[in-house]
């Protein structure tokens, strides 16, 4: 479980494929920190921590498994070397929960289609699909609610039947992997628990 409150952004150094299966390696401020099976969110994906290597030279790196499902699911697949990855550690249970309930299971894909600036901070605007099948389910965004982006939680702004659009201040463009963002990047959504639970009990 995460809040959606990015530490900051670790950098790909390297990427295996072995089958079907995609391993990250990524060097971070607190790989130290870290233990195997350790769970950290990647740009929203929860993933398991499989190995960690802390040379006396030379970056200190750890190495995380994204399975074929993960893949599809998320932009993990376009991930290269060097690019920045929004991650956080799971959530302590005895601190404030800053942002909102985080499963670190990505629902899907959106694209930036738009960025506007508006006095010093900067709207973005993603579309994802256009599925009532996947919005009776509760994939969908409403006004104030919450949404993740790669990892962010954010609140949801002017949002239509498949997009929406998110504020952004210049401490989250400086800190998260938002300022890599251009109009046509691919970004991981997840949508609000609290809203798919409400859509499951409609059903039954």
């Amino acid at each position: 479980m995460f809040s959606g409150i990015i530490e900051e952004f670790a950098t790909v150094v390297a990427i295996s494929k072995d089958r079907e299966n995609i391993d990250f390696t990524l060097t971070c401020s607190f790989v130290d920190e870290l233990r195997i099976d350790q769970s950290v969110s990647h740009n929203g994906v929860c993933l398991t921590v499989v190995s960690i290597d802390t040379p006396q030279s030379g970056p200190k790196t750890y190495t995380v498994t994204a399975m074929k499902e993960t893949l599809e699911r998320s932009n993990l697949g376009l991930v290269r070397v060097g690019d920045k990855v929004n991650v956080e550690r799971s959530m302590l249970m005895n601190g404030r929960l800053d942002g909102h309930i985080v499963q670190g299971h990505v629902d899907e894909t959106a694209c930036c289609t738009a960025i506007d600036d508006a006095d010093g901070s900067k709207y973005f605007t993603f579309e994802y699909a256009d599925d009532p099948v996947m919005a009776r389910r509760g994939y969908f965004t409403v006004d104030k609610g919450s949404v993740t982006v790669n990892g962010v939680s954010l609140t949801v702004c002017n949002p239509t039947r498949n997009t929406f659009q998110v504020a952004i201040i210049p401490y989250t463009m400086e800190h998260t992997n938002f300022c890599d963002i251009r109009v046509g990047t691919v970004v991981n959504i997840e949508f609000d628990i609290l809203g798919k639970y409400i859509a499951r009990l409609q059903q039954l």
